[in-house]
């Protein structure tokens, strides 16, 4: 038997979660020690991992696992990754250490700090064990109660830790959360029931290719997609996002936005188009549309936000419009687009929401009115902000250009027209992250803001691997579209579509 390195990786940060709620009174201080160190062994271990994995066959699941967990209701641990699962998976064990040194500091006492700093990072730690989960799952059923079970410790992070409407924007989040899981649930009971049952009833592979009937199946593909969709967020299912970005301290909102809400896109991708192949192609066109609104309203709301983070929300809602595009524009060139844009969307959005939260932090106010001029203050702060800002309106030269250019270019191989129009959703990103970054750092510098503190090192270290990042692969995509092209190929052949060539097929950026 090989080495269980899917479990290995869920297991390990569950430890540091447990390590850290019982951790003595007298070795709590040193909290964000222990909770870097688990964070930082988890990362090895996953570039261990990878050294497994085959990318030559990225389109196929690998480092699996099989184990009847409830063989009379036909439930699996089944879990195993293709190279769009593994990139997802990579991008998040990236994230969760620099989130760590993020949260290095809290404001209060000594031991009031340390101690609420070490319930907060255990429910990192403890977060971090489903989101690999979530994306390695290969059960219907326990995806479902995967993308159940994320939604306790991102109540927690919000409700526990937040700003003074956090009750409201943690209850928000949940309810929006837990009404889709709801439906979702309906469709996967009624999914099983037209399947093979059997102890393995509920495995992906053995629900994949059913003849379903075109009404049962559009309404099962209902079942999943309004989930996904609102946990993507995409409009007008979105609302909860703005709010819980507001209230939520910059770290969780760099894991619920930069990682959480791929699983929605993660689960079209995985579970709506391999399931439903006929319902998806059926509704592509009403999907499409939604995108389209998603881009441009995201865009829009970004523009006229007085709130930074909330922008920030905004301008994700109009990322994740480009993602579903892609997904349902049904070309190699716009689905492996897709599936790189869900991790180049993580790096970007998590280091704005990490910077933001430094600016937050040092002024204490969210209002972009309360800044001006800091440039001259704090250059390695706004130096970072600019070139993070300009990879979130897809800059070339790095990584989001080269994703949102392979959107959009096929996109247009299918559908010229939706790839037209979300071509002006470049250009409204372009505004909103200019326009912030005038208010922010350039002018007469604000009364009160002369002395404030430019970035810690820990801070540096922080957003300093995420910029990298994004320049490495702006340069050198070819790594990571090298474990998103096949899964894309074999995506296209499960919906039943025929590839359109394009272009950018030929060679990468």
């Amino acid at each position: 038997m090989s080495f269980p390195w899917l479990t290995t990786l869920i297991v390990l940060p569950l430890v540091g979660a447990v390590a850290l709620w019982v951790l003595p009174a007298s070795l709590r201080t040193r909290a964000r020690g222990v909770a870097l160190g688990f964070a930082l062994a988890e990362l090895a271990l996953f570039v261990v991992a990878l050294t497994q994995f085959d990318t030559g066959a990225a389109g196929t699941h690998q480092l699996t696992e099989l184990h009847h967990w409830i063989p009379a209701l036909g439930v699996s641990y089944a879990v195993g990754v293709d190279g769009v699962g593994m990139l997802l998976i990579g991008m998040s064990l990236l994230l969760v250490p620099l989130v760590v040194l993020a949260a290095w500091r809290e404001q209060g006492s000594e031991t009031v700090a340390s101690d609420r700093l070490r319930q907060y990072l255990a429910l990192v730690l403890a977060l971090t064990a489903f989101i690999v989960a979530v994306f390695a799952a290969r059960d219907v059923f326990l995806f479902y109660v995967l993308f159940e079970a994320m939604l306790i410790p991102v109540y927690f992070m919000i409700g526990g830790f937040g700003g003074p409407k956090r009750r409201y924007a943690a209850v928000k989040f949940l309810i929006y959360s837990l009404a889709g899981g709801l439906v979702m649930l309906v469709g996967v009971i009624a999914l099983y029931l037209q399947g093979p049952r059997g102890a393995e009833g509920f495995l992906t592979a053995n629900l994949t290719g059913l003849p379903l009937d075109p009404t049962t199946e559009r309404w099962l593909f209902l079942a999943f997609f309004l989930a996904f969709a609102i946990k993507a967020p995409m409009f007008p299912v979105h609302t909860w996002l703005p709010d819980a970005a507001e209230q939520a301290p910059a770290g969780t909102s760099t894991l619920l936005v930069g990682v959480l809400d791929k699983v929605g896109t993660f689960g079209m991708l995985t579970l709506c188009l391999p399931l439903f192949p006929a319902a998806s192609r059926w509704f592509a066109p009403a999907v499409i549309v939604l995108a389209l609104v998603s881009i441009l309203y995201g865009a829009l709301l970004a523009i006229g936000q007085k709130d930074l983070m909330r922008l920030v929300a905004y301008t994700s809602v109009s990322h994740f419009g480009f993602i579903v595009l892609g997904i349902f524009a049904f070309t190699s060139t716009s689905v492996a687009g897709s599936s790189f844009y869900m991790a180049n969307h993580g790096f970007s959005t998590g280091a704005l929401f990490l910077v933001a939260g430094f600016l937050v932090a040092r002024r204490g106010s969210q209002q972009i009115a309360d800044f001006g001029g800091l440039q001259k203050v704090v250059p390695v702060l706004a130096g970072l902000f600019l070139v993070i800002g300009l990879s979130a309106l897809s800059l070339p030269g790095l990584s989001t250009f080269v994703s949102e250019f392979l959107v959009i270019v096929g996109t247009f191989a299918r559908h010229p027209a939706a790839a037209v129009v979300a071509t002006l959703g470049v250009v409204l990103a372009a505004i909103y992250v200019l326009w912030t970054y005038q208010r922010v750092f350039t002018g007469p510098v604000r009364p009160g803001l002369e002395g404030m503190a430019d970035l810690r090192s820990h801070e540096r270290w922080a957003v300093a691997p995420l910029v990298a990042i994004m320049l490495v692969l702006g340069f050198v995509p070819a790594p990571a579209l090298d474990l998103v092209r096949p899964p894309a190929a074999v995506t296209l052949e499960q919906v039943g579509v025929t590839d359109v060539p394009t272009t950018a097929q030929g060679g990468d950026r």
